[in-house]
């Protein structure tokens, strides 16, 4: 055979190759494309949601691991939603609203979210400091201004792409309680048995906690935060696809984070009656029980979700209220570029810390935080779900046959916990 002849299977081994070569390259593109599904997934995650997560375990054991299961498929439809219409249209959630419905329904969205998410912040703030203060003796009051000025600096002075990879780090240390889930030893059968096959009750603490993990899943925060990275990430409706599965992973991540933050409560607190209140709460119930290095993992975990989720929080109101005012914004922008866009920001940490240091208590505050997002969830997922089926917006990316089964259930379960928040409301005022 003469050199000038490749034999077939050389032919066929570089052909093999190049395609090897290129199936790699995509899957590194693909991976490169992660991070804001991943990234809100994990914020979903933040101090306050740790504390209702170790009450929901503490007060109602394994017996609401089901409603957990069922809530993700509704996490992954209505953050898919949001996440598409903003790489469809090029928009963010408030200048959707006020191009296709009204400018006044944005502005009160706007206006809820802001009040709810500073609300949060606050109660973050708070956690964050306590543990600080467990851990060290200090005051947790003297770690307000290091804990601002840390996350002021980090998303204000560093580039987007160093504010995500922070923003990721600290999603991944979340994995710390599937170390505590897994220590505590569950019950396998158990646990399945409670995660598949659901298990009701009329009681109370099982309807109140059933509504605190429902409320505490399904964040406004999350979707505004969502719409507007995907729109800062400046991806194409041809990366569409790859948004999803983003979101997948990020929200089944948060929500496998919460599945075993409860289990961790049930096994060590179940039954022992103990206030759980507060980050602090929390904390000190499981210290004596669980033992030190179990404190040391909660510890950890709440630390790296507060310092995830406060400039989340605080990202997504700077985001919502630049929008509503046509002000230049983004994570990209120098402060000197974005003004309006940072000094929000900035200001939704500001106002965390006055609520950190007024006699208004966490707890009250996220209370009131749960109303104003109950009373803005239902408007966001049924506008959501309009948007998303409506041809001349969306054109062929519409609903999936998942996304409006999951998103109509979403939708129901967010009027039930707004119903259920006003009866509360009416019955206490």
């Amino acid at each position: 055979m003469t050199k000038s002849h490749t034999p077939i299977r050389q032919i066929s081994f570089h052909l093999n190759s190049r395609r090897i070569i290129d199936e790699v390259q995509k899957n590194r593109e693909r991976i490169k494309e992660l991070g804001p599904g991943i990234i809100t997934g994990g914020a979903g995650d933040d101090p306050a949601g740790i504390v209702t997560y170790t009450a929901v375990g503490a007060t109602t054991g394994f017996s609401l691991l089901w409603l957990m299961l069922l809530s993700t498929p509704m996490m992954v439809a209505v953050q898919d939603m949001a996440a598409r219409v903003a790489i469809i249209t090029g928009k963010s959630l408030p200048e959707i609203v006020s191009a296709f419905y009204s400018r006044k329904l944005s502005i009160f969205m706007v206006l809820l979210l802001s009040l709810a998410n500073m609300i949060t912040i606050g109660a973050d703030l708070q956690g964050i400091a306590a543990v600080l203060g467990l851990l060290t003796g200090v005051k947790p009051v003297h770690f307000l201004i290091p804990i601002t000025a840390i996350i002021a600096y980090l998303v204000m002075f560093k580039a987007y792409r160093t504010v995500k990879k922070v923003f990721l780090g600290f999603t991944f240390v979340l994995v710390t309680y599937i170390i505590s889930a897994m220590v505590a030893h569950p019950d396998l059968k158990l646990l399945l048995i409670k995660t598949f096959i659901p298990t009701i009750q009329g009681t109370p603490a099982y309807i109140l906690a059933a509504l605190g993990l429902l409320g505490t899943t399904i964040s406004p925060y999350l979707l505004f935060w969502q719409a507007d990275e995907e729109k800062e990430e400046h991806k194409t409706v041809a990366q569409a696809k790859s948004v999803k599965w983003d979101t997948a992973i990020g929200m089944v991540y948060s929500n496998l984070i919460a599945f075993c933050i409860i289990i961790t409560g049930a096994i060590i607190l179940f039954g022992q009656n103990k206030p759980l209140n507060t980050v602090r709460d929390a904390a000190l119930a499981l210290r004596p029980v669980a033992g030190e290095s179990a404190f040391l993992l909660f510890s950890v975990g709440i630390l790296s979700a507060g310092f995830l989720a406060i400039p989340v929080l605080a990202g997504s109101t700077a985001y919502a209220v630049a929008d509503s005012f046509g002000w230049r914004e983004g994570l990209d922008y120098k402060v000197s570029d974005a003004k309006g866009f940072y000094a929000t920001f900035f200001g939704a940490l500001i106002f965390g810390d006055l609520i950190y240091l007024s006699p208004f208590s966490a707890v009250e505050g996220l209370y009131y935080s749960q109303v104003l997002d109950g009373i803005l969830l239902p408007i966001l997922v049924g506008i959501l779900l309009l948007l998303n089926n409506n041809k001349a917006i969306v054109g062929e990316f519409r609903n999936s046959r998942f996304n409006n089964i999951f998103g109509w259930m979403a939708l129901g379960t967010a009027l039930l916990f707004t119903v259920a928040m006003a009866i509360q409301w009416f019955q206490n005022p």
